[in-house]
């Protein structure tokens, strides 16, 4: 037995069981990461937040020296325009983060390098494409912004061509998490963009050196982003779901460039040059608070994207810490402008900035940074979202983002309304947005309240694995029919269980499911399972098995107490099967210690019950009939899972026997005694402990 042992386990470690077998083999001793994924996500933050500070300092720097040198009006021409591009972001962010995700999800380097490629060759079609209608459409574009300069569209343009791709290269770095080198990239960008445009500027180029000193930025960012990646194997990565994760993307950032820039445009389109001017200063600040926003975002994403699904508690806190760094920084920024001296904006931006009276500049930048802030927090739940699933709340941004356009167009008196009205549109979509959150928050933590206080009734003994509880239901059914061949060659594997090995699991599982693979399937992936003691007071809870005769007794009403009482008072005897209750009657004859063989299985949606009997109904009855406190002597184990809804051995209706009904089919055709020879059989036709292809010999 031994020596065939060994050679089953060489078997396995030669990889010759299919993945497709059915058997799940568990490795208990899987490897756990250094480092948590809050831990991750604070340093990569970190290091983009320095990154993003350097970036946000010199773009200030640009914008305060754009404005001394041009004045409101030529300035309000230059944030036109390049407000434009920041519209086109919608589709360079949109690239950049389905890379980041699809990276992050690949296994090996070859694999994310060939997910790049995919990416980037798309992306620059689609920047080729954009650049050349923004040369097409530079006139009506021109009017529409009371520009004086068609070739200020032109140059956009040339700039869009390279910013496209620029969201795959730095998709690719935020995938791998090189968050050193995503930040030293949007500072290299933000350098050229400041040192071309004091050079134009200087040369007497005015607003079109500007714009060109942005383009050339793009193009510079472009060639210093070049991954290093190794050689293309030449196999194309399928991506699934690539149309919904590319649609979800790219609604988001429509949505999202939309906020954060259409008040500027709509502003410029209704305000004279001069306070649009001013206008295009303040939205200065919120740039910066979003930009410190998604520096944690860009950290969060690729890392809960990444994560695995037993980290998924942890991910959960990785939100609620990105939450609370974005309102931090909106805190403190718009607390700090607001008390400001308003001299300061003078000296930076110039005589021609300044304001009076109680809504001066200070009042309207920390009003419009606590708007940005507001805005923050719904794109860090959404990005979340994201990460590890296709999210509607991508839509809802969009049809806000609509209807703040409208509101804007109403309601634009003053410059204080129009930010006022994006406060009030980014507080509802906020609350809108954290809907799902709060809801989900508030029924784990009334589980986990019902979950402690039914720990404390249950008197939970520990936690266990599916291996284990495999086993017990194998040992108690062990004299069933279907086993009768493997009843002497598997003895010891099935009574004396060692569950550290993984191949007597596997072979379990495998044997397991001879009789009740179509059982156990329905019980969820995630399942968590506990031993726990049985006692007379959680009899009201429990609800027997609702399938063969049992569904004759109960009538509807499967709790344990109105079967009892339905048999003892021989209202059973009317409906049941003869054989049925003789058997029970049998258990009940045999004594204390006749019924006792093997545990009782339990399932239910949380600790706090109710819960079903898996396996065990007619010894559970038997018992209780002979005496309602012999039940504390059985092992019992239970599991739970928010999923086990979906089960139609917990909860039957008409769509739990649907997908009942759909795995059966779908295992129509799979034979898991084949299985099990898998396991046992070292060569092909060589028998292991006694089989050869015609069963057991």
């Amino acid at each position: 037995m031994h020596e065939s042992r060994q050679q089953t386990k060489r078997l396995l470690h030669q990889n010759r069981v299919p993945p497709n077998a059915g058997i799940a083999i568990v490795n208990e001793s899987s490897t756990v990461e250094g480092r948590s994924l809050q831990a991750r996500v604070l340093s990569g933050s970190f290091v983009l937040l320095v990154g993003s500070g350097f970036a946000t300092a010199i773009n200030f720097i640009y914008n305060i020296a754009v404005a001394r040198f041009l004045g409101p009006t030529d300035f309000g021409n230059a944030s036109a325009v390049y407000t434009l591009l920041i519209l086109v972001s919608a589709v360079t962010l949109s690239f950049q983060i389905v890379s980041a995700k699809m990276v992050a999800r690949q296994g090996s380097p070859q694999e994310r390098s060939n997910a790049y490629h995919e990416f980037h060759s798309s992306s620059w079609a689609c920047g080729l494409i954009l650049g050349l209608l923004f040369s097409l459409f530079r006139s009506s574009i021109t009017e529409y912004l009371r520009l004086q300069d068609p070739t200020l569209v032109v140059l956009l343009g040339a700039g869009v061509a390279f910013y496209i791709p620029l969201g795959t290269r730095r998709g690719y770095l935020q995938g791998t998490c090189g968050f050193r080198g995503l930040a030293k990239n949007l500072v290299l960008e933000g350098f050229v963009r400041l040192c071309g445009s004091l050079l134009c500027m200087g040369l007497g180029y005015g607003v079109r050196g500007v714009i060109a000193a942005n383009a050339a930025a793009v193009a510079t960012a472009y060639v210093f982003a070049l991954p290093r990646l190794p050689n293309a194997s030449g196999e194309r990565i399928v991506i699934p779901n690539a149309f919904r994760e590319a649609m979800q993307a790219i609604v988001f950032f429509v949505g999202q460039v939309v906020i954060n820039n259409c008040d500027i445009v709509v502003v410029k389109h209704f305000f004279p040059p001069n306070p649009a001017g001013l206008y295009a200063a303040v939205a200065l600040v919120g740039r910066v608070v979003f930009a410190f926003s998604w520096a944690i975002v860009n950290t969060m994403f690729p890392i809960v994207a990444s994560a695995r699904k037993k980290e998924e508690q942890e991910s959960r806190k990785v939100l609620g810490m990105s939450l609370l760094l974005v309102l931090g920084i909106g805190a403190v920024l718009a607390l700090g402008l607001r008390t400001a001296p308003g001299w300061i904006w003078t000296v930076l931006f110039g005589n021609q900035f300044a304001t009076t009276g109680k809504y001066g500049l200070p009042y309207l930048l920390s009003l419009y940074a606590a708007t940005t802030c507001v805005y923050s927090l719904s794109v860090v739940m959404i990005a979340y979202e994201m990460s590890h699933k296709i999210a509607n709340t991508s839509w809802v941004q969009l049809m806000f983002s609509a209807a703040l356009i409208a509101s804007i167009y109403r309601y634009h008196r003053s410059l204080q309304q129009v930010i006022l009205v994006q406060l009030v549109m980014m507080s509802i979509l906020l609350l809108i947005v954290a809907i799902p959150f709060l809801a989900d928050w508030l029924r784990r933590r009334r589980s986990s309240s019902d979950a402690f206080s039914a720990s404390r009734e249950l008197n939970w003994l520990r936690s266990t694995v599916e291996n284990e509880v495999i086993g017990e239901f194998l040992h108690t059914d062990f004299q069933g029919l279907e086993f009768e061949d493997y009843r002497q060659s598997l003895a010891k594997v099935v009574d004396t269980p060692n569950y550290d090995d993984a191949i007597e699991n596997a072979t379990r599982r495998a044997l397991f499911y001879l009789r009740h693979g179509s059982l156990w399937r329905e019980i969820p992936k995630d399942t968590q399972w506990f031993e726990t003691e049985l006692k007379p007071a959680h009899f009201d809870r429990i609800r027997v098995f609702p399938r063969a005769q049992w569904r004759k007794l109960a009538r509807g009403d499967y709790s344990l107490p109105r079967i009892i009482k339905s048999i003892e008072s021989g209202e059973a005897a009317k409906s049941a099967d003869s054989a049925f209750l003789q058997k029970i009657k049998d258990l009940q004859d045999a004594g204390p210690h006749g019924n006792e063989r093997g545990a009782i299985i339990l399932i239910g949606t949380s600790e706090s019950g109710p819960w079903t009997v898996l396996d065990g109904n007619h010894r559970l009855v038997a018992s209780i009939l002979t005496s309602p406190s012999s039940v504390e002597r059985f092992r019992c184990f239970c599991g739970v899972s928010p999923r086990m809804v979906y089960c139609c051995w917990y909860k039957t209706n008409f769509s739990t026997l649907v997908r009942y009904a759909a795995n059966l089919l779908r295992y129509s055709l799979h034979d898991p005694e084949k299985d099990l020879q898998r396991l046992l059989v070292a060569d092909a036709g060589q028998p292991l402990i006694g089989i050869s292809d015609s069963g057991i010999q």
